[in-house]
């Protein structure tokens, strides 16, 4: 709780100092004059911004300074509690956004990657995790959680996708809780790193492993079955099948549209300030503009930069039976179809213009959800049924 609190602080403090060299910015090109006289009054406004805006750092950073003195002296009478789902959520939510800075910044408020069972983590450990799962069963099923998602919205509209699986068809559930402010590549790497515990530790016997991914999930899964390839995994021997619930394999066109926003801000010196503002997308929400998924895709580049997309690989990873739904507004089926608001559909079923980039999964297994929304993808019953035809099969 009071890690929350001072987590929230610095971040405030942050956003601050942010707004601050944006306003300061914008001073600065508003009153120096027009650039056709040759900016007449720039000098004398340079001076004041130094003043003004110098003062309002100071404040700033005192402010900050006496806040984190304070949560020192409240720790001891705070009670730790673990947050309930509405404090999940709007951490979820943050992450997304600026998951990379809380992390580098060590904020508090920076989610670690975990297992989870109704909110707590899992200890992967034989003797915690048998305590953990005493009915555990051969087939463990991971979740995987959307961009500004947490495992416990998989849970919506009193459906569960996991609860259900283990009802019908014996699965044993676990759920992924992570940053997805961060690369989607470095949540791959944790994520492949993370399996290798949980199969390590299984209480029974392993028939088959199951990952579920939902939206950026998928890209998360997708990424950690790459890393576990090269670097030898023993749950990769173990992987039977990957199911992928309106994942953007190609990207989603509402980081597209924000990259173009950033772009257009910078024609004019009015409006640069505000790309500051476009700037804010974390990590992880610029990989979903073509679906980055390896770290030669976003290393080296300037990831707020207009460019092409220029990946190459990595296929559907092979000996997995792999599954694709895409979700569309559409009440009916024709011919040229909608998204589901967020990602279209034929990036959920992974077809590309380019033939290289088209991921091929079999026609039996992909499925187009109508009249569902991306988020109506955790609970239509009608997702659910087919999900379960996938999941009994063999």
């Amino acid at each position: 709780m009071t890690d929350d609190v001072r987590g929230v602080g610095r971040l405030a403090l942050v956003a601050t100092q942010h707004v601050t060299d944006l306003v300061e910015e914008m001073h600065r090109a508003i009153v120096s004059g027009p650039d056709v006289l040759g900016r007449p009054l720039a000098r004398p406004a340079d001076e004041l911004a130094k003043v003004v805006f110098g003062g309002v750092r100071l404040i700033a950073q005192a402010v900050g300074a006496g806040a984190e003195r304070s949560y020192a002296a409240l720790a001891p009478w705070v009670e730790a509690r673990a947050p309930g789902p509405k404090g999940d959520a709007v951490r979820a939510v943050m992450n997304g956004v600026f998951g990379d800075h809380l992390a580098a910044t060590g904020n508090p408020l920076a989610i670690t990657m975990r297992l989870r069972i109704d909110g707590r983590p899992l200890t992967l450990e034989p003797a915690a995790l048998a305590a953990a799962l005493p009915d555990a069963g051969g087939k463990p099923l991971v979740l995987l959680h959307g961009s500004s998602g947490n495992d416990r919205q998989w849970l919506r509209g009193g459906h569960e996708h996991g609860a259900a699986l283990a009802r019908d068809l014996g699965y044993t559930p676990v759920w992924l809780h992570y940053n997805s402010g961060l690369h989607i590549s470095d949540n791959g790497r944790q994520l492949a790193g993370l399996l290798e515990q949980l199969v390590a530790a299984w209480p029974v016997p392993i028939a088959g492993l199951t990952l579920l991914g939902h939206s950026m999930g998928g890209l998360v899964a997708r990424s950690a079955c790459h890393v576990a390839e090269v670097e030898g995994h023993a749950w990769r021997g173990k992987l039977r099948k990957l199911v992928f619930l309106g994942t953007p394999h190609h990207g989603a066109p509402l980081e597209r549209a924000g990259n173009l926003v950033h772009a257009l801000l910078g024609v004019s010196k009015y409006s640069a300030p505000f790309k500051r503002l476009a700037r804010i997308r974390s990590a992880g929400v610029t990989d979903l503009r073509y679906g980055y998924v390896l770290d030669e895709h976003w290393q080296g580049r300037d990831r707020f930069a207009t460019e092409r997309d220029a990946r190459r690989g990595p296929p559907l990873p092979a000996g997995v039976d792999c599954y694709a739904l895409a979700a569309t507004t559409a009440k009916e089926m024709k011919r040229a179809l909608p998204g589901d608001g967020l990602v279209p559909v034929k990036s959920a079923l992974g077809v590309h213009r380019t033939a290289a980039l088209t991921l091929g999964f079999p026609e039996e297994n992909l499925h187009v959800a109508l009249a569902t929304g991306h988020l109506d993808l955790l609970s239509s019953p009608a997702v659910y049924e087919v999900l379960r035809g996938w999941l009994a099969a063999g």
